[in-house]
C-alpha cells in the first residue's frame, strides 16, 4: 500500500535549514511539530476548530511518540500523513508518518493520544457525535 493510500490527510512542506542540529540532520524535536501540522490539518478538515469555538469542547494532546527511521536533512520536501485509529468514548489515537521526497521513504512514524476536553468545565468529556461522524466519513474515504 502506498503512502497516499494510508492517510486521508497529507500535507507537504519544505525542510527548513534552521531545523537541523549540530549533527546536520533535522532535530528530533522538530518531528513533533510536523505531526502537529498534520494533526491540525486533520482537525480543520473535520470541523474541530469551529466546534471548539462554538462549544468550548475540543481536543487536547495527552501523549505522543515518534520512531525515527532515517535522518532527514535540508534541502528536502516532506509529506506528512495523519490518520485516526481507535475512537473511544473520550479519546482517539492518531497515527502519523513523515516521508522524504529526496530519500523516497518514510523517515519517521508516530502516534498521538488525543483526549476530548471541556475547556469551560476543566475536565475530559465525550468526543462529540458530529466529530465522530466526520472522522468516520474521512477515514472511509481511504
Amino acid at each position: 500500500m502506498s503512502f497516499n493510500d494510508c492517510f486521508p490527510i497529507i500535507i507537504q512542506q519544505a525542510v527548513i535549514w534552521g531545523d537541523m542540529d549540530a549533527f546536520e540532520h533535522v532535530n528530533n524535536t522538530v518531528y513533533f511539530r510536523y505531526f502537529e501540522d498534520a494533526r491540525l490539518a486533520y482537525f480543520e478538515k473535520i470541523g474541530v476548530m469551529e466546534h471548539k469555538a462554538e462549544t468550548g469542547v475540543g481536543p487536547i494532546l495527552a501523549a505522543t511518540d515518534c520512531q525515527f527511521k532515517a535522518p532527514l536533512s535540508y534541502p528536502d520536501t516532506i509529506s506528512i500523513g495523519a490518520s485516526i485509529e481507535e475512537i473511544g468514548e473520550k479519546k482517539f489515537n492518531m497515527r502519523y508518518a513523515v516521508r522524504s521526497h529526496d530519500l523516497d521513504k518514510v523517515v519517521a512514524e508516530g502516534q498521538g493520544l488525543v483526549v476530548y476536553y471541556d475547556y469551560n468545565a476543566g475536565k475530559s468529556c465525550a468526543v462529540p457525535d458530529t466529530i465522530v461522524t466526520a472522522i468516520k466519513s474521512l477515514q472511509k474515504a481511504l
